[in-house]
């Protein structure tokens, strides 16, 4: 537990709280590039999203992207400390996330090549 009005724990700038957000996020952008992977390689969709993708190899594509997204922004937003870069480099890794958000969306909207098992 932080607590920082008593003194105990890191303080708000320190670098132990930029690794307590960074490392969590590269973790999710992992497992997100590995469902990615999975999807563009061999065409595999989670069980979850299996029903709404249509195309999965683009939806894939999309989810490499939205990884890609996520790295990029953890990188500028806290291992960068020029303020002109950081704004810069977080405002095209969220121009890029919503790239991969829309590529995501057209994988379920294009395309129409899915048997009824949910195998391609």
């Amino acid at each position: 537990m932080i607590t920082l009005v008593c003194g105990v724990g890191p303080a708000p700038g320190s670098e132990t709280v930029k690794l307590f957000l960074a490392i969590p996020l590269v973790l999710l952008a992992l497992l997100f590039a590995a469902s990615g992977m999975a999807a563009v390689a061999r065409g595999w969709v989670l069980p979850v999203n299996r029903r709404h993708v249509r195309n999965p190899r683009l939806y894939g594509w999309g989810q490499l992207i939205g990884a890609f997204a996520l790295c990029w922004q953890v990188v500028f937003g806290l291992i960068i400390s020029d303020p002109g870069t950081r704004a810069w480099g977080t405002l095209t890794g969220g121009v890029v996330l919503v790239v991969g958000l829309i590529v995501m969306v057209v994988g379920q909207l294009a395309g129409d090549n899915r048997q009824a098992n949910g195998v391609s």
